[in-house]
């Protein structure tokens, strides 16, 4: 069986879902059995676990043979850098004695050691603790996520204006969630050696100007771009609801980002989907 951590997630929801669409059993950890009832009509197993009980953890990953492993993002309104670190570490220390034959991971572009990066430095340590683990580890490098934009689909339907902190023009390597999580399931079913990091795409790189040019088309309206300057930065997560350090960490991930230059490969496994077929999609949903 593969055990999927995150399927009540965007990114996790896909992996369990092509894995079950190709006959596979899959098991989904949640902590909570509430939150998994869209799999109750599905032949998934939900298995309680919690990522901050190790024991537990460790119990879930020994019910199945591979794992998808996926660092549960902190509530905002939290030190999120503090939280994501403790999860980090409890899942590395989940993975001795489970049995897994195979783990994948949901990583980040751009991952690199720090302080206060956020999912930069966090996720760079569970790719490290990987690497001196006895489990092979097959890592995804995820790029901006499409769905990073779904909450502005109501604010650009009332003002007509799209909020970045990029320039409008920079074309950044962009993905939908769909198709990390179908990169994933392949990598779970592929052998054990295909292992290390892949970085993943979408079909093409998109600027924040693209973003508004698919929500116009999908809305049938004209939307502007609005660029917040970087000193603004951290005030205008705080106005999202982030604490003061998660503002502080996000910024500051956003100012290492805009200035690294982003991750790039020209081996990345690409996905299908497409920015203007994903904002059509979001619009039609609503």
């Amino acid at each position: 069986m593969h055990i999927v951590m995150g399927a009540t997630g965007h990114v996790g929801s896909a992996v369990a879902e092509t894995l079950l669409a190709r006959g596979e059993p899959v098991g989904i950890i949640t902590h909570d059995p509430g939150h998994a009832d869209s799999w109750r009509d599905t032949k998934a197993e939900v298995i309680e676990a919690n990522v901050n009980d190790v024991p537990s953890l460790r119990a879930a990953f020994q019910r199945g043979r591979r794992a998808f492993l996926l660092n549960p993002p902190a509530d905002i309104r939290t030190d999120t850098d503090r939280v994501e670190r403790s999860t980090v570490a409890k899942i590395l220390a989940a993975l001795p004695d489970s049995g897994l034959e195979k783990i994948v991971v949901e990583s980040t572009a751009g991952a690199q050691p720090g302080e206060r990066i956020g999912d930069l430095n966090v996720l760079w340590e569970l790719e490290e603790g990987l690497r001196v683990q006895g489990i092979p580890a097959a890592i995804n490098r995820a790029p901006y996520y499409f769905s990073n934009w779904d909450e502005q689909l109501d604010p650009i339907r009332e003002t007509g204006k799209l909020q970045t902190m990029y320039p409008a023009d920079l074309a950044l390597p962009m993905a939908a969630p769909r198709d990390l999580g179908r990169a994933a399931a392949d990598r779970l079913l592929s052998p054990a050696a295909d292992a290390g990091v892949r970085h993943v795409e979408g079909p093409d790189r998109y600027s924040s100007n693209d973003v508004a040019q698919a929500f116009a088309e999908a809305l049938g309206h004209p939307v502007e771009v609005v660029v917040t300057p970087r000193e603004q930065w951290e005030d205008a997560y705080r106005k999202l609801g982030f604490s003061k350090p998660a503002a502080n960490s996000y910024a500051r991930m956003t100012a290492v980002s805009l200035d690294g230059g982003f991750d790039y490969d020209t081996r990345a496994i690409r996905g299908v989907t497409t920015l203007d077929e994903y904002i059509r999609q979001l619009v039609a949903r609503s």
